[in-house]
């Protein structure tokens, strides 16, 4: 199948353009940019925006990515399959991002993030550069993660997110801090030190409370965490039957 690209876009030198590609009104589509098949790209947006930062490293986007009006994806950065974003977010140069990964609207990834896969964020959230966040983790609106222990200065060291691990509205992530597998941190809770694997903390400043095990459905009663064993929309089949298999004899 052919590329659609409307006749207000601009396409810079040396982009290579996948099958069945779109790109919407008004959109600008800079050098050097790859942008893989069946991807659908729409109005006013800026992809590979330059900057001195990318060290001349070009931006590649998966196949299959939905990315929505207002987005800008500097150059630089290296995504997977299957990208989604809400409106008007901001991807900064130099961040690696997995496959499947949804980010809503507004969110902001700063440079040098890594985001692993299947990750899914809600709207209005700041991760700060150099964040790693790995696979499978659920982040909730206006979460920000800090980077800068002394600020205002150029020391920065992101926090970690660990796989499965999620991460209720209104947080705060402090630098360095590492969020564990399979852990939640309830809303509004500023997290000033680790999280332990599968451990619930809520508060300022973050404290434990308990396991995520303990937590039940307030209707039926029956444990709602980890996540996985209840929530398998929008997950391939392979990875739910392994889901399955792990909490089977429960």
């Amino acid at each position: 199948m052919g590329v659609e690209i409307h006749d207000t876009a601009i396409i810079g030198k040396n982009v290579e353009l996948g099958e069945n590609v779109s790109i919407g009104p008004y959109t600008i589509i800079y050098d050097n940019v790859v942008i893989g098949d069946n991807t659908k790209i729409e109005a006013h947006c800026e992809i590979g925006y330059p900057t001195p930062l990318a060290k001349e490293n070009r931006l590649i986007i998966g196949k299959n990515s939905l990315i929505r009006s207002k987005t800008i994806i500097y150059t630089g950065s290296v995504i997977g399959e299957k990208l989604v974003t809400g409106h008007r977010v901001t991807i900064r140069e130099n961040s690696k991002i997995g496959k499947w990964v949804q980010l809503g609207t507004l969110v902001d990834v700063q440079g040098d993030c890594e985001i692993g896969d299947y990750v899914r964020t809600n709207s209005n959230i700041f991760i700060g550069k150099y964040t790693i966040i790995k696979n499978f983790v659920w982040i909730f609106p206006f979460v920000v993660f800090t980077n800068d222990p002394h600020p205002p200065s150029d020391y920065w060291v992101g926090a970690v997110v660990e796989d499965y691990a999620a991460i209720g509205a209104g947080s705060i992530i402090l630098p360095g801090v590492k969020i564990g597998k399979d852990s939640l941190v309830g809303a509004g809770s500023i997290v000033t030190k680790d999280v332990p694997e599968g451990k619930v903390v809520i508060g300022s400043p973050a404290r434990v409370v308990g396991s995520v095990e303990n937590i039940k459905h307030r209707e039926t009663g029956e444990p709602v965490y980890p996540w996985r064993r209840r929530l398998h929309r929008g997950y391939p089949e392979e990875i739910v039957k392994k889901w399955k298999e792990e909490f089977r004899n429960e």
